[in-house]
C-alpha cells in the first residue's frame, strides 16, 4: 500500500488506460490515529456527501466512532478512488461542537431545551399561521445533502400536507440551471450522459466546469485517459487557468457574462462547415431554422471582440467539437452562476442535438450538479417542482400525484410555478412569508448580498427554524434550532450527477439528542396531524426503507423510475443508474438512445420558458412547437450583463470553489488536513493587473463593490486580466476578528430569468491595498486553479496526517 500526501497530490497516482478499455481500479483509504484495517470493528457502506461525483466508500467504525474511510473497488463511479474531501471530511462528525440538544430563543438568547418544547413551538407557530393566513405564510429552504427519503417526505408534507408552493433548496444556487437547461432542450430533467463516456470519448469539452476541483475523482478518470494510448482532446472554457486548462488543447477564457456569444460562435462554425447531422436533426429535433438564423449573427470575429478571445482559438475549438467522432460535454458553475446562465447551457445541448451525439458511448452531455444529492431535490419535489418530474402545469400530472398521496387535487399547489429561493426571501422580506424552516444549509453566508439576507433573517415577524449539525451564521438568527444527525449516522439513498443511486448505511449513533432528518419530519407531520382525504396519516411510513418504497411508487412510470431498485440490490455491489424498472432491470447508462425523448406534450416535465423573460410557455404553444415530442433547439440572443465595469469599479468579480472545501466550510473546516490546505480567504488577480497597480503576492487588499467590502490577501494567478476571483466558502462562524471575508458581501441580488439561479459571476469591483505582504503569501492552495503565476509561495501539503493509502490494481501494480 503506497502512501500519498493527498493534499499535495489531490488526484493520486495514474492508472493509464486506452479508449474502450475498463478504467483500472485503485483503492484509496485513510484511517485515523495510526490504525490499520485490522483494527476496524466493522465497515458500513456509503458514498461521498461532500461533492456530486458520488464516490462510493465504506465507513470504518471502531468503538462506536467513525475512524476512517475506504473506497469501494466494485463501484462504477470511482473504482475505489476517493478525493481529499472524501478521505478527510468525515472527521467533522466527531467534532466536539456538534449540536446535540434543541435550542429555543428566550429573552433574545438561544438556550437548550427538550424536543417536546422545541417541536411544540414549531408546530404551534405553523398552526397559528395556517389559521391566520394560510399556507402562503410557510416556507421551506433546504439543502443538497439530505437523502431521497428525507426529500420525498418533506415534499409530501410541504406540498401535500401544508399546501405551500414556497419550497426550494440551496441547490438553486448551484445547479438549478442544470435542470432548467435539460428541460428547455429535452422537456424533462435527467442527465443524458454517463461518467463512462470518459472512457471512449475522443473530445471532452468542459464549459465552466473546473472538474479537477469540483469532482476530483472524475478528473482522475480523465487524467488516466490522458496518460493512456489514444488520449482524448480537451477543450476548456474558463476565465481561470485551472488544472483542466493546463491540460487542454484549447483554453478559451472569455470575459465573464459573454458565454452566450461564445457558444453562438461555436454553433455558427459547426453549421457553416456542415459539421451537423442533417438527417438526425430532421428526424429528431425542432427549432433548427430559428437557431440557424440566430447564430448567423455571431461569427467568430464578433465573439472574439465581445468575449476578448482570439478568433483562431474559437475556430479551432469549433473544429475539434464539430469533427469529433465521440463528444462528451460537461457544464457547471462557470455557466450556471453567470449572466444568461440557462441560455448558455442550452447551447451546449444544441451542439449535441445538431451533431446527433446523444445516447451512444462517448456521446453525452452532463449538465453537472454541484452538491451530492442535488439530483434528488429535483426528483423528489424538495426544490419546489412536483415529485417524479411531473409538470405543475399539467392537470393530469397533478391528479396522478393526488391519487398517489390520496389527497384532493386542489390540495396540491399548482396555480403557478414553484417559488424559487430568491423569491422566498423576498416574500419574507415583504412580510407575507412569516415562517421559514432552513434545513442543512447556511444562507447567511451562501446567498448574495449578505447584508440584505441578514436583515431579512433578523426580522421579528419572521419565525426561523434551523435544522443543522453545527452552530452556523444562520443559527444565530433562529427562533428554534433542531440538532440533526448527518451522513454516517442515518440510513438513506442518494443520487449523483450521472443518475447513479447509492445506499448509505448508518454506521454510528448521532451524538446526544441529535435526530435523523427523516425522524424530525415524521415527528412534525404527526404533531401537526397531517391526514389524507380518508383521515389516515398523510405520511404512511416510519423508517427510511419505507420512505424509499413510497418514493419508488411515486416515481413509477416517470423518467426517474426507481421501481427496480431496492436496498438489498444496492448492498454490497455498485450503484445503479435510473431509470431502473421492468424494461431496464439493471439500470440505464445513457438516455435518449435512437432519438427517443421524454418530450411528448402529455408526458413532459415542463413546456419551457422564454429565454429572455423566463415566462412559462403555455401548453398550447408547446403542442404547436413540438407535437411529436422531439428534442428542442433553443436559440438565444446575447444581452449585456446588468452590471459592467466602470471607472470606479474596473474589475469583474467572480466567485467559486476550491478543491479542499465544501459550501461554507462547516464540515471541511473541521477536518485538519483540509483546513490547513486553504485556511483563509484570498483574492486572485492576473500578473498584469497586479503590476499595473504595483501589487505583490500576499498584499492585503480591500475588495469593494457597490454592496460591500471584503479583506483578502492577493494571489497573483493565471486568471484572465480584468477579473478577480474570491472563493465563497469563508464566513464568520470560526472567526471574531471583525474583518469582512464572505464573498457574498459583494454579490448582487440578481438571477437568471429561466432557472432563477443567482448570478455570482459578473459583479463590478475595485481593489485597494491595505497593507504590504511583508513576505507573507496569500493563503491560497498552490496545487489548484489558485496556483501562483509568479513567485514561489510554499507548496500546499498536508504533512504526515494527509498521507492516504493507494492500493493499485492496474497491471499487477501494488
Amino acid at each position: 500500500m503506497r502512501k500519498v500526501d493527498r493534499i499535495a497530490d489531490p488526484w493520486g497516482s495514474r492508472t493509464p488506460y486506452g479508449s474502450g478499455e475498463e478504467w483500472p481500479a485503485r483503492v484509496d483509504s485513510f484511517l485515523a490515529d495510526g490504525l490499520t484495517e485490522d483494527d476496524v470493528d466493522r465497515w458500513a457502506q456509503s458514498a461521498s456527501i461532500l461533492h456530486s461525483n458520488g464516490d462510493a466508500l465504506d465507513i470504518a467504525v471502531k468503538d462506536g466512532r467513525i475512524v476512517g474511510v475506504r473506497g469501494r473497488e466494485v463501484d462504477r463511479v470511482n473504482r475505489g478512488r476517493l478525493d481529499p474531501k472524501d478521505l478527510f471530511g468525515w472527521q467533522a462528525n466527531n467534532s466536539a461542537d456538534r449540536l446535540t440538544r434543541p435550542l429555543i430563543r428566550r429573552d433574545g438568547e438561544l438556550v437548550e431545551t427538550d424536543w417536546d418544547t422545541a417541536m411544540d413551538a414549531v408546530v404551534g407557530t405553523v398552526r397559528e399561521l395556517l389559521d391566520e393566513q394560510g399556507a402562503s405564510a410557510i416556507g421551506f429552504y433546504t439543502t443538497g445533502q439530505l437523502f431521497i427519503e428525507d426529500y420525498y417526505t418533506l415534499g409530501l408534507i410541504a406540498h401535500g400536507g401544508i399546501g405551500t408552493n414556497h419550497v426550494d433548496g440551496n441547490t438553486r444556487l448551484c445547479t438549478a440551471t442544470a435542470a432548467a437547461a435539460l428541460k428547455e432542450s429535452f422537456a424533462s430533467d435527467g442527465q443524458p450522459g454517463s461518467y463512462a463516456d470518459v472512457d471512449v470519448a475522443d473530445v471532452i469539452a468542459l464549459y465552466g466546469h473546473n472538474v479537477a476541483e469540483t469532482q476530483a475523482v472524475l478528473w482522475t478518470r480523465m487524467l488516466d485517459r490522458l496518460a493512456g494510448p489514444n488520449p482524448p482532446t480537451l477543450i476548456c472554457v474558463d476565465p481561470r487557468e485551472t488544472p483542466v486548462a493546463r491540460h487542454a488543447t484549447v483554453h478559451l477564457a472569455p470575459r465573464p457574462g459573454t458565454n452566450v456569444v461564445l457558444m453562438n460562435a461555436l454553433l455558427h462554425e459547426i453549421l457553416r462547415n456542415g459539421w451537423h447531422d442533417e438527417a438526425y436533426v430532421s428526424a429528431h429535433a425542432v427549432g433548427f431554422e430559428e437557431l440557424k438564423g440566430q447564430v448567423e449573427q455571431y461569427p467568430p470575429e464578433v465573439a472574439a471582440e465581445v468575449c476578448d478571445v482570439p478568433v483562431g482559438q474559437i475556430r479551432e475549438a469549433a473544429r475539434l467539437i464539430g469533427t469529433a467522432e465521440r463528444l462528451l460535454s460537461t457544464v457547471l458553475q462557470g455557466f450556471y452562476q453567470s449572466h444568461q446562465a440557462t441560455a448558455a447551457a442550452v447551447q451546449v445541448n444544441n451542439i449535441h442535438i445538431l451533431r446527433g451525439m446523444l445516447g451512444r458511448p462517448g456521446c453525452g452531455v452532463l449538465q453537472m450538479n454541484g452538491q451530492p444529492s442535488a439530483e434528488n431535490t429535483r426528483e423528489c419535489g424538495a426544490d419546489g417542482d412536483l415529485p417524479g418530474f411531473r409538470n405543475w402545469d399539467n392537470p393530469e400530472h397533478v391528479a396522478e400525484l393526488a391519487r398517489i398521496w390520496n389527497l384532493e387535487q386542489i390540495q396540491i399547489p399548482h396555480y403557478a410555478p414553484p417559488t424559487h429561493a430568491m423569491q422566498i426571501l423576498r416574500y419574507a422580506e415583504e412580510g407575507s412569508i412569516r415562517f421559514l424552516w432552513i434545513i442543512g444549509t447556511n444562507p447567511a453566508v451562501s446567498l448574495p448580498e449578505l447584508h440584505r439576507i441578514r436583515s431579512i433573517l433578523a426580522q421579528e415577524r419572521l419565525f426561523v427554524v434551523v435544522q443543522d449539525i453545527f452552530p452556523t451564521e444562520t443559527t444565530r438568527f433562529a427562533d428554534v434550532v433542531l440538532p440533526a444527525a448527518t451522513w454516517g449516522e442515518k440510513t438513506g439513498t442518494f443520487t449523483n450527477a450521472d443518475r447513479t443511486v447509492h445506499l448509505s448505511e448508518k454506521a454510528v449513533d448521532p451524538p446526544g439528542q441529535a435526530r435523523p432528518d427523516l425522524d424530525i419530519f415524521l415527528d412534525f407531520a404527526r404533531r401537526l396531524g397531517l391526514q389524507d382525504k380518508d383521515g389516515d396519516p398523510l405520511v404512511r411510513w416510519s423508517d427510511p426503507e419505507g420512505a424509499f418504497e413510497g418514493w419508488k411508487e411515486c416515481s413509477r412510470g416517470r423518467p426517474c423510475d426507481y421501481t427496480g431498485i431496492t436496498y438489498d440490490r444496492l448492498r454490497g455491489g455498485s450503484g445503479i443508474q435510473w431509470p431502473c424498472d421492468d424494461e431496464h432491470p439493471d439500470g440505464t447508462e445513457r438516455l435518449y438512445a435512437d432519438g427517443r425523448f421524454w418530450a411528448q406534450p402529455d408526458y413532459c416535465e415542463e413546456y419551457g420558458r422564454d429565454m429572455v423573460t423566463g415566462a412559462p410557455v403555455t401548453e398550447v404553444e408547446y403542442r404547436a412547437l413540438n407535437p411529436e415530442g422531439r428534442a428542442i433547439l433553443r436559440a438565444a440572443e446575447y444581452l449585456p450583463p446588468h452590471e459592467l465595469p466602470s471607472e470606479e469599479y474596473p474589475f469583474q468579480l467572480i466567485t467559486g470553489r476550491t478543491l479542499y472545501h465544501f459550501h461554507t466550510r462547516t464540515k471541511t473546516r473541521r477536518a485538519p488536513q483540509l483546513d490547513a490546505a486553504a485556511p483563509e480567504v484570498w483574492v486572485e488577480m492576473s500578473a498584469g493587473d497586479a503590476a499595473d497597480r504595483d501589487l505583490g503576492e500576499g498584499d492585503l487588499l480591500e475588495v469593494t463593490t457597490p454592496r460591500g467590502r471584503v479583506e483578502a490577501r492577493v494571489r497573483i494567478s493565471g486568471i484572465r486580466p480584468g477579473v478577480l476571483f474570491l472563493p465563497f466558502h469563508y464566513g464568520y462562524w470560526d472567526t471574531d476578528d471583525g474583518c469582512d471575508r464572505a464573498a457574498n458581501e459583494l454579490t448582487r441580488t440578481d438571477w437568471d430569468a429561466v432557472s432563477k439561479q443567482p448570478i455570482f459571476k459578473t459583479a463590478a469591483a475595485a481593489v485597494r491595498r491595505i497593507a504590504a505582504a511583508d513576505g507573507v503569501p496569500a493563503p491560497a492552495p498552490t496545487t489548484t486553479a489558485s496556483a501562483p503565476a509568479v513567485g514561489s509561495p510554499p507548496p500546499t501539503t498536508g504533512g504526515p496526517d494527509a498521507r492516504a493509502g493507494e492500493l493499485l490494481r492496474a497491471g499487477g501494480q501494488a
